[in-house]
């Protein structure tokens, strides 16, 4: 290991405490391979290993891949079902559990005699991912104590959905309420059970920012610019983003009068100013967000690559993972870092705005690359062009096992972002020195 790296790994073994040195070495080698930040391989590790040794944990801050967790919370509601695994019939119990913070989905491998209404303190529990949501999942290995029924709220209580901000909206919430404004709606055609479906989609926007919708039935009045207040929406999960889906038990009202509501159509509609990428580490998907920062590293993977012209997947010598040999469309990306001094985010741009922020465009680099003989020149040059080059990017994030990843729709250079920079420098500069 590289003696830079070194204080870092003394750095988490001590913080961890009960993880030995050689397992922490093993994971931040890991991460770094795959040139995720260092700030960000430690984040990741930190979270990964004390999520363990702290042991208990509410439904809110549930994520995939907790092992020996320790979870207070009330049965919702339960069933007993029949499922085939590893081709024997086996009975199982599954259902939702909440504890005020949140509902979560759970299985329960063994009969434990639990009923709607307990409330459980669960010891020895673990997750997994399950329909883009961690599910918690024990059994017979698992302790179960039962607690005061005053310890948590009721079951209806939490069946409830709560009247929330679009961002303050996670993945622990199933049923949410709020006061929205429409920015975008369209209508489509989709086969459903044979059937030809409308289905209204578009984006919902308040002043703490925006969430795409998904309407199954018809929404009557509302429109674009219409501020309306739903109620029993449903939230959905796909990388870490929530979508708003409404069904024919969610209530949408409009609202005709929105004076004191703290945004309109010009403020959710301005060009999104930047948010600290500290903020997206903090979550597990956000959408329609500003970034700005320096790219520090250029990623390989980066220039010209093939892509499969069937299912467009980037291809391996001519062969796709799903379709094999094939035919291959040429294409072009870059895979960035971008760090703002707060944090690090992979940023993905397509060959749109690969060229605009290059310079080149794909048949330059074509050319480039035949001319040289290598396949490794397009990317060479990117890497000298771009690194260090400040950008401002917007788009989507979300988060798997190597960080979070910002997919830019747009992308460009700030004006006077020199001048910007230093101003807030010296006013940090200021700040210190009062204090």
């Amino acid at each position: 290991m590289d003696e830079k790296i070194a204080p870092h790994i003394d750095e988490l073994t001590m913080a961890l405490g009960n993880i030995s040195r050689e397992e922490i070495s093993r994971e931040l080698d890991k991460l770094l391979k795959y040139r995720v930040p260092l700030d960000e391989a430690k984040r990741m590790i930190k979270s990964k290993y004390l999520s363990v040794s702290s042991n208990t944990v509410s439904v809110k801050d549930l994520s995939p891949g907790l092992n020996g967790i320790e979870i207070s919370g009330r049965i919702i509601d339960i069933v007993e079902k029949t499922v085939s695994i590893q081709g024997e019939q086996k009975t199982i119990f599954s259902g939702t559990l909440g504890d005020g913070t949140g509902i979560c989905s759970f299985t329960c491998w063994d009969d434990m005699s639990l009923n709607p209404g307990d409330a459980i303190l669960i010891r020895n529990a673990y997750t997994r991912l399950w329909n883009n949501r961690p599910e918690l999942y024990f059994g017979k290995r698992s302790t179960i104590t039962y607690l005061q029924d005053d310890e948590l709220p009721e079951s209806d209580e939490m069946s409830q959905s709560n009247l929330k901000k679009l961002g303050d909206i996670v993945p622990a919430d199933v049923l949410v309420s709020s006061v929205v404004l429409i920015v975008e709606m369209y209508h489509r055609e989709i086969m459903l059970k044979g059937k030809e479906v409308t289905v209204v989609e578009g984006v919902l926007a308040d002043e703490t920012g925006k969430l795409p919708f998904t309407s199954w039935m018809p929404m009557g009045g509302p429109d674009i610019g219409d501020y309306i207040h739903f109620e029993g929406a449903s939230v959905r999960i796909f990388r870490g983003l929530p979508s708003i889906n409404f069904t024919e038990t969610t209530t949408i009202e409009k609202i005709s009068d929105a004076t004191g509501l703290p945004f309109s159509i010009e403020s959710v509609n301005k060009a999104n100013s930047s948010v600290a990428i500290e903020k997206l580490l903090e979550k597990e998907g956000m959408f329609d967000v500003t970034v700005s920062g320096n790219i520090i590293s250029v990623r390989s993977g980066s220039g010209l690559i093939e892509r499969c012209s069937q299912c467009n997947r980037v291809t391996q010598k001519s062969s796709c993972r799903s379709h094999g040999e094939v035919e291959c469309l040429t294409d072009m990306r870059i895979k960035a870092i971008l760090d703002d001094g707060t944090g690090a985010v992979h940023l993905m741009l397509n060959r749109e705005l690969s060229e605009a922020v290059y310079g080149k465009s794909m048949h330059d680099a074509e050319k480039m690359a035949q001319s040289s003989l290598s396949g490794e020149a397009v990317f060479e040059d990117m890497k000298k062009v771009l690194t260090g080059k400040y950008l401002a990017a917007r788009g989507n994030s979300s988060r798997n096992e190597f960080g979070v990843s910002l997919v830019a729709r747009s992308v460009w250079i700030p004006e006077n972002y020199v001048e910007q920079s230093i101003e807030e420098l010296l006013e940090r500069m200021d700040a210190g020195c009062d204090d």
